[in-house]
């Protein structure tokens, strides 16, 4: 089997390299004597396979080495650019292109609010990017489309203006605006950019729990893992994960039909909510619209919630969650989820520790994940958490309640959607905010992207057994252990 056709591209086959050789060293107590020598074990040879040099490769895989250990410890964000790989995209901001025909008409100096374009003998356009302050006027006005603006690919996929370009035009991150939802980490398309990676971590309780210092080791899966690992099946990805250390393995699903539940009754009780479930949006409403924190939901996100529900049963236990989105390694430092959740992985992640261990799931025998509702499956795609608390009003006699629900997809969706409801302008009264396009089956941990993915979450939802909300939640409060 090919590596490639495990992932959408050839940058992320790259990444899950340095994953599994990190992680198989860590497993054979190697990773430090031979940490140096990783980037020599993927690029063997003095033929570069990536880049114009050898060494310039070994140093930048050296680098996502380091990310693949935990990255830097004193940046507090999860998100992290590698200077020395970020130095291909060309210069950014508005250039004057050879369509531009020397014209009399000027128009392009007329609207320019800081002088910034002047003409050569020729009447051609030139822009002193020292006085530009990439308005755009000046694009928008040429007949001839010849001022075009060369945003990098990382700017084009931050819908925040978390990115910027610095002296040493390499891309910088804004760790006050940024929400670590990972869509430059998936768009850059020379890797510079790279999520943190706890990959030892999981390693490390898997391994404590071997030796029975500590009680149980559960994955708790996102409900997109139906669309992910498309060469196997899903049964044997959970024989899989029993197969790597696992105890038991849960779906987070399960707490997202106790989320839906509980924003259903406090969605009645405030009139106006606004989602818990992405971490991202959350984190965007805190940052960038601060008179609507007081609306966002109460409830702790269905990961919390389960893992909070599985360490009442099992105070001693180690919850790992496994899941297509970056952003929930930030949100496992908050001090409302800290107490539940030890550590958080991606679906790139996983195969990399699979194959760490030449665990080849298509060989396995399939296992069953534990029962959600259709409903609590649906979380994975845009409109489904809208859905359940939809339903979840009707299973508690609460359905005289008008629900109105804006679905946002992508975060350029949520800010406008947050930005009418600031200056009242958006009827809605409950905003389900995903900042990935698609949902959780567009994170940057997944291993593919695509339309498809939504059919096969649906599909998933509908192999449930339990086909309502309070069904599911019952069984699952009945258990005495999970």
């Amino acid at each position: 089997m090919k590596e490639l056709r495990k992932f959408d591209t050839k940058v992320q086959n790259l990444k899950y390299k340095v994953l599994r050789e990190v992680a198989k060293q860590a497993w054979n107590d190697t990773l430090l004597e031979n940490v140096l020598d990783i980037p020599t074990i993927i690029v063997p040879g003095k033929t570069p396979t990536m880049r114009c040099c050898v060494y310039k490769e070994r140093a930048i895989l050296a680098e996502r080495v380091k990310l693949a250990m935990g990255g830097n410890k004193e940046n507090p964000n999860i998100i992290e650019v590698i200077d020395i790989a970020c130095d291909e995209c060309p210069a950014a901001g508005y250039e004057v292109t050879d369509s531009c025909r020397g014209c009399l008409a000027h128009r392009c100096e007329d609207v320019c609010p800081r002088g910034a374009i002047s003409f050569d003998h020729n009447h051609t356009a030139h822009i002193d990017k020292s006085k530009c302050i990439e308005c755009g006027q000046c694009s928008k006005v040429c007949p001839y489309s010849a001022i075009v603006n060369r945003r990098r690919p990382c700017q084009n996929a931050c819908k925040i203006k978390a990115i910027s370009i610095n002296d040493e035009q390499a891309a910088c991150i804004d760790n006050e605006k940024c929400i670590s939802c990972g869509a430059c980490v998936y768009q850059c398309p020379f890797g510079a950019i790279m999520d943190k990676s706890y990959i030892l971590n999981v390693i490390d309780i898997l391994r404590a729990d071997e030796k029975e210092e500590i009680h149980q080791v559960y994955a708790v899966v996102a409900p997109s893992i139906a669309s992910q690992f498309k060469y196997a099946k899903l049964g044997q990805v959970i024989s899989g994960l029993k197969k790597l250390g696992f105890h038991t393995v849960i779906e987070a699903a399960l707490g997202a039909d106790m989320v839906a539940y509980a924003e259903a009754r406090e969605l009645t009780e405030k009139g106006f909510l606004t989602s818990s479930c992405c971490p991202a949006f959350v984190s965007y409403i805190k940052s960038a619209f601060p008179t609507l924190v007081s609306h966002i939901s109460h409830n702790l996100s269905p990961m919390a919630t389960i893992a909070k529900h599985i360490k009442t049963i099992n105070p001693n236990a180690k919850i790992i969650f496994i899941g297509p989105c970056t952003a929930k390694k930030a949100e496992i430092k908050l001090d409302s989820v800290k107490p539940y959740v030890d550590t958080v992985i991606t679906f790139e992640e996983l195969q990399a520790l699979f194959d760490s261990r030449d665990i080849d799931i298509t060989r396995l025998e399939e296992d069953k994940l534990d029962n959600a509702s259709y409903f609590g499956r649906i979380f994975a795609r845009s409109g489904g958490l809208a859905d359940a608390v939809a339903q979840s009003l009707k299973e508690q006699g609460l359905d005289d309640f008008r629900l109105e629900a804006c679905s946002c997809d992508g975060i350029e969706q949520c800010k406008i959607a947050l930005t009418k409801k600031k200056v009242n302008r958006l009827s809605a009264n409950f905003i389900e905010g995903m900042a990935c396009e698609g949902g959780c089956i567009g994170g940057a941990g997944c291993l593919t992207h695509g339309d498809k993915n939504k059919a096969q979450v649906d599909k998933y939802g509908k192999e449930a057994m339990e086909k309502t909300i309070s069904e599911a939640i019952t069984i699952l409060n009945n258990q005495q252990s999970v």
